[in-house]
C-alpha cells in the first residue's frame, strides 16, 4: 500500500467501474498534487473547501456545500457522496481520509416507491427508520497522542468529536468501498462489485497492541 501509483491506479480503476455498472452519476477522476511540504496527495482537481465537514453545523448543510461544490470522488445514484484522500512522501503513505456521506434527501422521495423497485441499489436504504450520517477512516502517520486516546488508523462514526474506533491500519480505496457497498448496497455489491473490484493493495498494521483488547475494526488479510 505504500505505493502512490498503486493507490491511483486503484482509485482509477473503481470510478470507471461505478461509472460502467451506473452507479455513479457524477465523478472527478484522481489526480496528483505537489504540496509544500514536499508531499504528494492522490485527490481530485478544484478541491473547494473540505474543512465544511469539522464545522459545527447541520449534516445536510454539509452535504449541500459538498454537493453545490461538486467536491467528492465520486456520487452514487442515490446522491451519496465518496471522498478518498491519500498523501504520501517520498512514496510513504503519510495519511488518508475515505469518508461516505449518505444523502440526507431518500426521506422526500418515499412518495415515489417506484424509484426504488427500478434500481436495486436503493434495495437497503429506503426504509423510514434509516438516518444518514458520514462514516469516516483516517490514518495519520505521525500521530503519537497515545493509545485509545487518537488512535493512527481510526474510523468515525457521524459528527462526534471524540468517536474514534481503532482500525488495525491504513484502508485501501478497494477495502473502502467494499465495506461501504457490502453492508449500505448489498444488494449491488452481490449484483455488480463482488467479483469486478480491484485486487487489494497490501496493507501493514498500525494498531497498537492495547487498542486490539478493545472493539476495533480488523483489516488483517491472509
Amino acid at each position: 500500500m505504500n505505493n502512490r501509483k498503486n493507490i491511483l491506479r486503484e482509485i482509477i480503476s473503481i470510478t470507471y467501474l461505478l461509472m460502467e455498472c451506473n452507479l455513479s452519476v457524477v465523478q472527478n477522476f484522481p489526480i496528483e498534487k505537489s504540496n509544500r511540504d514536499g508531499s504528494i496527495s492522490v485527490e481530485w482537481k478544484n478541491i473547494k473547501n473540505l474543512s465544511i465537514s469539522l464545522k459545527n453545523i447541520s449534516y445536510i448543510d454539509i452535504y449541500n456545500e459538498l454537493d453545490d461544490n461538486r467536491d467528492y470522488n465520486i456520487k452514487l445514484l442515490d446522491g451519496a457522496l465518496i471522498h478518498m484522500m491519500y498523501r504520501f512522501k517520498d512514496n510513504e503513505l503519510l495519511s488518508h481520509r475515505l469518508v461516505f456521506y449518505p444523502s440526507p434527501y431518500l426521506e422526500s422521495y418515499q412518495n415515489d416507491p417506484e424509484i426504488y423497485e427500478i434500481d436495486e441499489i436503493y434495495a437497503d436504504i429506503v426504509y423510514k427508520n434509516i438516518v444518514a450520517f458520514p462514516i469516516r477512516f483516517d490514518y495519520n502517520k505521525d500521530l503519537i497522542d497515545g493509545e485509545f486516546n487518537h488512535p493512527k488508523s481510526h474510523a468515525t462514526l457521524g459528527q462526534y468529536k471524540n468517536c474514534r474506533i481503532p482500525v488495525y491500519g491504513p484502508m485501501a480505496p478497494r477495502t473502502f468501498i467494499e465495506f461501504i457497498f457490502k453492508n449500505f448496497y448489498s444488494k449491488a455489491f452481490y449484483k455488480y462489485l463482488n467479483t469486478k473490484l480491484p485486487d487489494y493493495c497490501c496493507p501493514f498494521n498500525t494498531i497498537e497492541k492495547a487498542e486490539t483488547t478493545e472493539l476495533h475494526f480488523n483489516l488483517a488479510y491472509n
